[in-house]
């Protein structure tokens, strides 16, 4: 039964939205987490989790789990079909994680979701929010169950609602940015794979990006940008992709195929986490190209943070102020993905004969340089971003804890 009144109401039960109601268990903070689907998507769509990522998440009791389904892999290499332009060494991570550990999005849900009910949780699904008033104490959202609304009163409202969140749009924040060109194609595929399954691998060709990396079960993750993909690629689209950008010398075969799926990516950051009572999280408040496996990663290190900060403050260890701290760490890190999963993108799609001789120079020399190389995949790892994900102490003495009661006189937000 949805409750009328919570602490907390977490809009979205996609890796964001259940690492933040972990995090809140963990604290003993009522809250309710609400998605209007009947069950997480099967499709795996993400398929990295990146060092920094794994260290927010050892105090969640996730990171076990996770490693016992996944695949750990220490190379990266960016490559010019044949050729290799920059490869990367993440065994060499100063990190309890020395790897890209990769798992398919539907099992890292798969696995918070088991978190969420061994902490004694439930995930409220077929529960559509459909709006948002605030005023200063609190909010009331309007949600569709079984066909009845019904009104839930919370002195604080999370949107980990996806790129077009309600809840960004309750709070009238921009969302700056724009749509690429290309459209991207997204599949699961059985390969006879020439670079073999110990590396992700990012290809550069005159006809756009491929990425191409190994998945636990033996299958491998494409992605690839197509100025006009089918809204389902079949075997031969992506054989079709490989054989115009990956290896030439031993070219891959496409065995078979799992899913597949179209989709368009923008580059877009909001230009605030925070409204008042509300917050946004994951994509949200931000969304960017594949490129580099950021996106998810972003998003659950936003989770952690807000969700330590909402502890914090709800049971009195910190004043309401510092729930600014979320905003001043996380939007400068994302600040920061966007740029590097952007030129990552940018340098893949460039059709400049010239523009491509001198970024394939410029990676090879790089290539030649072991301490830029340790400061790429410190990027890559979110390692180098670790200090915008670790929140500083309380301010001050524990303070006498509130608790929420809804009032009247709520007002739309604009």
């Amino acid at each position: 039964m949805l409750p009328d009144t919570t602490e907390v109401l977490i809009i979205g039960a996609g890796p964001t939205g259940m690492a933040l109601s972990i995090v809140l268990h963990q604290a003993g903070v009522d809250h309710v987490l609400i998605d209007r689907l009947a069950q997480g998507l099967q499709t795996s769509r993400a398929g990295v989790i990146h060092a920094q990522t794994l260290e927010s998440l050892e105090p969640l009791g996730v990171t076990q789990r996770l490693s016992e389904l996944a695949l750990k892999l220490q190379n990266f290499a960016i490559r010019d079909r044949n050729r290799a332009l920059l490869k990367l060494d993440f065994g060499k991570l100063p990190s309890r994680h020395p790897y890209l550990m990769m798992l398919p999005q539907n099992l890292t849900e798969q696995v918070f979701a088991e978190r969420i009910a061994a902490l004694g949780g439930v995930i409220h699904r077929m529960v559509e929010a459909k709006a948002v008033v605030q005023d200063v104490d609190g909010a009331r959202v309007t949600v569709v169950e079984n066909g009845r609304e019904k009104l839930i009163s919370a002195r604080y409202v999370v949107g980990a609602d996806g790129m077009n969140s309600l809840v960004r749009r309750s709070t009238g924040i921009e969302f700056d940015g724009a749509a690429y060109d290309a459209s991207f194609v997204l599949a699961d595929v059985r390969l006879d794979w020439p670079v073999g399954p110990t590396e992700v691998s990012l290809f550069f060709a005159p006809a756009g990006l491929v990425v191409v990396a190994p998945l636990p079960d033996g299958s491998y993750r494409v992605v690839a940008t197509m100025d006009d993909a089918p809204e389902k690629p079949e075997v031969a689209d992506i054989q079709a992709l490989l054989d115009s950008r990956g290896p030439t010398k031993n070219r891959a075969r496409v065995l078979d195929l799992s899913w597949s799926s179209r989709f368009r990516v923008h580059h877009r950051l909001v230009r605030s986490y925070r409204k008042d009572r509300l917050f946004l999280m994951g994509d949200a408040a931000h969304v960017h190209s594949p490129a580099g496996g950021q996106g998810m990663n972003t998003g659950i290190i936003d989770a952690v943070m807000l969700g330590q900060l909402l502890g914090d403050v709800v049971n009195g260890v910190r004043p309401e102020a510092e729930l600014d701290l979320y905003e001043t760490l996380r939007r400068p890190a994302a600040q920061e993905v966007l740029e590097l999963a952007g030129t990552m993108t940018n340098m893949a799609l460039t059709r400049s004969p010239v523009k491509r001789f001198v970024r394939n120079l410029v990676l090879s020399v790089l290539n030649l340089n072991p301490f830029l190389k340790r400061r790429i995949a410190l990027r890559l790892s979110g390692l180098s971003r670790a200090p915008l994900a670790r929140l500083p102490a309380p301010s001050r003495e524990p303070i006498a804890q509130t608790k929420h009661a809804a009032e009247p006189g709520l007002k739309l937000v604009a």
